[in-house]
């Protein structure tokens, strides 16, 4: 679902509000300052235009989250699935680990992982 599409810099606003949602919009905007670089006039613009699109919700200048954290993960985890390995997991996890070792307590969660899956 294309809503929950972020770029860089709105998943990095977004996840300062899921860290300390529920969060007033002049907390928020000192947050940003001190995190982001941001201007008080960057903060607005990406807060109105965010929950235009549904996203997050400014109501009474507080601000929260209409999306969890795992369903925008979940969405770009499939989105680069699909546009750096055409879908598939085996070749991901191939060029993922090609050139790293994994521990033995990453192998044993990975195998875990995997048979819950095909459950």
């Amino acid at each position: 679902m294309e809503k929950y599409k972020l770029y860089d810099a709105e998943y990095k606003f977004v996840s300062l509000i899921w860290d300390n949602e529920p969060i007033n919009s002049t907390d928020l905007v000192r947050l940003c300052a001190n995190k982001l670089g941001w201007k008080k006039s960057t903060t607005y613009t990406v807060l109105k235009k965010l929950c235009e699109r549904g996203i997050l919700e400014n109501r009474d200048a507080t601000v929260t989250a209409l999306v969890k954290r795992e369903d925008v993960q979940r969405y770009e985890s499939r989105a680069m699935l699909e546009k750096a390995f055409d879908g598939s997991l085996p070749k991901f996890l191939t060029a993922f680990l090609s050139d790293r070792e994994l521990s033995e307590q990453e192998a044993e969660e990975l195998k875990r992982i995997i048979e819950e899956a095909v459950k």
